[in-house]
């Protein structure tokens, strides 16, 4: 009697189609794939939500961690291949575990890289001088002025122009190079969640002939 052959069990397009969107969001976030896979079954498949539930997670892990003492890290550098733009940048961690890391260090790199095409005069918006803010707030205001707004509708355009003027000027705020949907804090979010420590930019120092 002839052997029977063996069904041949394929998966079917919908775990094909949730593996892909594990891949994609990993890749998206370097966030682990247990995370990724809880993320999307809490966005119901949703990528772009998904997303936003990891970023959103990121973002209370930082908050828990903002407080802790850095004292260990890396001073890392990146010469663009025109030989004339350079970077310093010192990248803070609270263990020297997580400073040897090669993901760490990619980190800063990537940041590094980022100083040097965007060119950031400030760490944060908190980090700027008084007197320069003032002078921004000021010009923004005459400008204002002449538009004949109402006083609280011109405050508020007036706010929102200096926010935009500095967030274009401070690392933390500015739009990540590598990926225009999340921002340099998203991607230090990012990696206080994976690393499980707090993370700081201390400080850069950027050079160009």
């Amino acid at each position: 009697m002839p052997k029977r052959a063996l069904p041949l069990h394929l998966p079917n397009s919908n775990m094909l189609s949730m593996l892909e969107l594990i891949k994609k969001l990993r890749e998206s976030t370097e966030c682990s794939i247990g995370d990724c896979k809880k993320a999307l079954d809490e966005a119901k498949g949703d990528f772009e939500k998904a997303k936003t539930v990891l970023m959103l997670s990121a973002a209370k892990t930082a908050a828990k961690k903002s407080a802790r003492e850095t004292k260990e890290g890396i001073v890392a550098t990146y010469l663009h291949s025109n030989n004339k733009i350079g970077v310093m940048i010192e990248l803070l961690s609270e263990t020297d575990f997580v400073a040897k890391n090669a993901a760490f260090s990619d980190l800063a790199h990537n940041i590094a890289l980022h100083i040097a095409a965007m060119n950031p005069q400030y760490i944060s918006i908190e980090e700027i001088p008084k007197d320069v803010y003032q002078a921004v707030y000021a010009q923004a205001e005459e400008e204002v002025a002449k538009m004949g707004k109402p006083s609280k509708i011109a405050k508020d355009i007036v706010e929102g122009k200096v926010q935009a003027y500095f967030g274009a000027q401070s690392l933390l705020s500015q739009p990540y190079v590598k990926d225009q949907d999340k921002t340099i804090s998203d991607l230090m979010k990012e990696a206080i969640a994976k690393f499980g420590e707090n993370i700081k930019v201390a400080r850069f120092a950027r050079f160009e002939l």
